[in-house]
Formats: structure tokens, C-alpha cells, sequence
């Protein structure tokens, strides 16, 4: 039985980018000054620094990788068709200031697909069996948002009623990893119930990485280019890159909260212990993409159909199947098991995918599979994972990542209250800290309306929804 989007929502309502400047791989050298340096160039580094050039302010964007994105990468080139890596879908149409600009970018944005369909062994649910998920997902998320108004915070496993029955499994990977990267005992019952509404999703025919792309193309933008050490004040900020020195008057740094914590990065002084331990409560989940090319639709799926099961552990995925009617279908894994089976490397992923895919669609799987892929986040330096949740207790961190501290202003959706995890929260977070930053160098008064407006999209809905991971990372 296909699960329709209108049911799935009623039940749970209870690669590579010409750089600007390019670094000195591309024989520019990199300029010494700014009004404002902007370490990171995913999405709130992007976000940021077209606020700052809308002000007509002098703007440097340092990327570390070699391709703009931050976690939103596009492979055009491994498959039949463009594939997400990391973040796959946008939120919020109607507000969104990136679906225009998508639109005027020339890209293709869409509704997501409808459906899920729900797999018990090697066939669909029937009736009454989705009816019974769909009220057991009610009852689970109605427990976390009335734990959310207590005095204390507590995980949301603690809240779950005991009596799931043979779905329990199955709605702590769809509330859990699936949306966040972290099983529920590792998720904040206020942070979760604090996430608005994600639940009108628009994809990108040619990838969100090939939007940053677009997005960031007449940025100054420096890639292969890591900040080593940021030296700061109130006054201003000197980032040390192997391409150079940058002078700037306010920094806005983008990196993710766990490679802030990490250490890669040197300050001097250093970043006081309010905002270390706001970034530690506030680590990134675990999620990664099997990508496999299956000729002949072995699964016997249509274009875009989404998959999970009836799961009894947590070794289990979500199928996002023959990709824009391609060949290309995608095994997603998340949380504790997504992370231990990343960390055996692509070719345990990929055994995995086919090992379950065949469980649950039969052994023509494993003889169609032409090629094979897999991201691993955790993996990669200068992200470090996929998207921010929440540890019991530490929603208020995301608010105080919001503090300046001197002349440097953090960005990135785990600043974010309610859009944490997605690429909108880390578009709004950007522009958020350029406001900030642009007004510490008076160059925006606190009467004065921003440089561009700013889509207001805080609302949330009573009561939560299942979140769509912003994957199915970010910066």
C-alpha cells in the first residue's frame, strides 16, 4: 500500500565550482584585506557574503575544500543522472528565498515525492498495517512534544510509549536517524519538538550542489584555501590561510559545530568555553548515501518512490528508488548503525545495500547492479558528519552559538532554533550574521532595514510533524 504524503503528515502530526579568486591554484593571489572575511562557503557562507556585496561592503569567502557547497554537493559525473551527496532537499516554498532564486538560476525545483511506501518483509503493508503506524507515529511524536513542555529536558527514547509493538523499530529510525542522524536517546526532546515543520519539501532536478554553485559563482571566493588561525578582538580579526594573511574588521565563520570543537581551527585568544560547550551539546548526526545503479528496475518501483520497513533493530535504511526515472537508487543510512557501517568504509556500504535490498525485493538486486557509491561524512575533514541535533539539554545552545564574539559571528543551521539540520536554516543563520557583522562595522545601523529581505519563516506546527531530513547534511 503506498503511504500518500497527506497520510504521512496527518499520522504524524501528533562537484566542482569556478571560484572568483580560486586560490592559488588558479594563479590569483589572495587578497589582504576585507570589511568582513567569511570562513566557509556552503550555504551561510554564500548567504553571507551576497548580504555583505548587497551592502556594497568588501567581502572575502575562504573555503577550505576545493569546491563550494559546504554540505550540499552535487555528483554529476559517477551516475546516469545528478545525485545529492549530502543535503537533498528545501523547505518551505512559499517563503524560501532560495526556490526563486533557483528558478531565476535556471534550475528545475519540485515538489518532492508524494509517497512512502512501507516494505514488511518482501511485500508492501497493507491497509490496516500503515493504519497502524500511522497511529503509533501519532501517539510517539504527541509523547516527545508533551515532554517538550516539562521542566526538565529528557531524550525522547525516554518518552516513548512502551507499548509500539512490532513498529517501535521502525518509528525510532523515522523520528530518529532517518530525520535527524542520531538515535533517540541521543535527541533532545525540546529540540526536536522546537523544529518547525519540514514537511513541503522541493527538490533540485540538477542537485542543491549545483545551486550553490550558481548561487556563489561571482562571490570573491577563495577555495583550497582553509583558514589555520584566527586571531581576534573587538575590533577586528586576522586569518591566517597558507595562501596568506586577511585583515577584516568582523569574521563569519560557518564551520560546522563539530569541526569548531575539534580544534582544526586555532583562535587567539581562544573561543571562550560558552561557545565550545554550546557547539559540543550540539554535534553532528550520522548520515550517508548508498548510491547503486540497477538497470532494469529489479526492485519494481516507480520514479522517486521513497521505501522504509518494518524494522525490529536498527539495522535498517530508507530507498529513495530510480531516481528522476534513472537507473540510480540511493539506500540512505543514519544514526548509530549508519555510523559504525560508514566507518567500515564503501565497500561494507555497499554490501549492505544490496544485502538488504535483496531482503526486502529479492536476489535480482544483487545481479542488476551495474556500479556502486556511497558518501562518507564523518569522514570528511571539514565537515565532520552531517547535521546538528541536539544532545538532552542542549537546545538553549543553539541560541547562544548566535552570540558575537568580539568581531566574529557563527553561522550555520545548528545556530538555527527551529530550521537546525536543513540548508534554509543555514541560508537564514548567514544572513543572520552578516546583518550582525555588517552592523559592527557600521555599515548597518540598528534602525535600518538589511540589504536585502529576509524570508521569515519561524513558524511551527501544532503539533510537530515527522521531520524530513534535510538529506532526505548542511553549513
Amino acid at each position: 500500500m503506498t503511504l500518500t504524503r497527506r497520510d504521512f503528515l496527518s499520522a504524524s502530526a501528533g562537484f566542482a565550482a569556478m571560484p572568483a579568486l580560486g586560490g592559488p591554484a588558479w594563479g590569483t593571489p589572495l587578497p589582504r584585506e576585507a570589511d568582513i572575511v567569511v570562513i566557509g562557503a556552503g550555504a551561510a557562507g554564500i548567504a553571507a557574503a551576497r548580504r555583505i556585496m548587497a551592502a556594497n561592503r568588501k567581502v572575502i569567502v575562504i573555503e577550505a575544500s576545493t569546491q563550494s557547497g559546504g554540505r550540499c554537493v552535487t555528483d554529476s559525473a559517477t551516475f546516469d543522472t545528478p545525485f545529492d551527496r549530502g543535503a537533498r532537499w528545501l523547505y518551505n516554498p512559499d517563503t524560501n528565498p532560495m526556490v526563486k532564486l533557483a528558478r531565476n538560476a535556471g534550475l528545475d525545483v519540485s515538489v518532492a515525492p508524494l509517497g512512502q511506501k512501507i516494505r514488511v518483509g518482501r511485500r508492501n503493508a497493507r491497509a490496516g498495517e500503515t493504519e497502524e503506524f500511522l497511529a503509533v507515529l501519532v501517539r510517539a511524536n504527541r509523547a516527545i512534544d508533551d515532554a517538550s513542555h516539562g521542566k526538565a529536558d529528557v531524550p525522547c527514547a525516554a518518552v516513548l510509549p512502551k507499548d509500539l509493538g512490532n513498529w517501535a523499530a521502525t518509528v525510532e529510525f523515522v523520528l530518529g536517524a532517518n530525520a535527524t542522524g542520531k538515535d533517540l536517546k541521543d535527541i533532545s526532546a525540546i529540540d526536536k519538538a522546537h523544529a518547525q515543520d519540514r514537511t513541503d519539501a522541493i527538490g533540485c532536478r540538477q542537485g542543491l550542489g549545483t545551486l550553490m554553485t550558481r548561487l556563489g559563482a561571482n562571490l570573491p571566493l577563495a577555495l583550497s584555501t582553509p583558514a589555520n588561525h584566527i586571531a581576534w578582538n573587538g575590533r577586528d580579526v586576522m586569518v591566517d590561510t597558507p595562501s596568506g594573511r586577511i585583515a577584516a574588521r568582523a569574521a563569519i565563520i560557518t564551520i560546522s559545530s563539530n569541526v569548531l570543537v575539534s580544534g582544526n581551527i586555532k583562535f587567539t585568544p581562544d573561543i571562550p568555553k560558552r561557545q565550545l560547550d554550546a557547539a559540543s551539546k550540539l554535534s553532528l548526526g550520522s548520515y550517508d548515501r548508498i548510491a547503486l545503479q540497477l538497470p532494469g528496475n529489479p526492485v519494481g518501483l516507480a520514479r522517486d518512490d521513497v521505501v522504509i520497513e518494518q524494522s525490529n533493530s536498527t539495522r535498517t535504511a530508507m530507498l529513495f528508488a530510480n531516481v528522476g526515472g534513472s537507473s540510480l537508487c540511493m539506500v540512505d543510512v543514519a544514526g548509530s548503525f549508519g555510523r559504525d557501517l560508514s566507518a567500515q568504509g564503501e565497500a561494507a556500504m555497499a554490501a549492505f545495500a544490496v544485502e538488504w535490498l535483496t531482503k526486502l525485493f529479492g536476489s535480482d538486486v544483487a545481479s542488476a547492479m551495474k556500479k556502486t557509491g556511497a558518501t562518507r561524512w564523518n569522514a570528511a575533514p571539514f565537515a565532520l558528519g552531517a547535521m546538528s541535533a541536539a544532545a538532552p539539554g542542549g537546545q538553549p545552545s543553539r541560541k547562544i552559538l548566535t552570540e558575537p564574539i568580539g568581531c566574529m559571528f557563527l553561522a550555520g543551521e545548528a545556530t538555527h532554533e527551529t530550521l537546525w539540520g536543513t540548508v534554509d536554516g543555514a541560508w537564514e543563520s548567514g544572513e543572520r550574521a552578516a546583518d550582525a557583522a555588517l552592523r559592527k562595522i557600521g555599515a548597518l545601523r540598528d534602525t535600518e532595514p538589511a540589504p536585502a529581505p529576509v524570508a521569515k519563516h519561524h513558524r511551527r506546527a501544532a503539533p510537530p510533524r515527522v521531520a524530513r531530513p534535510m538529506w532526505s547534511p548542511i553549513d
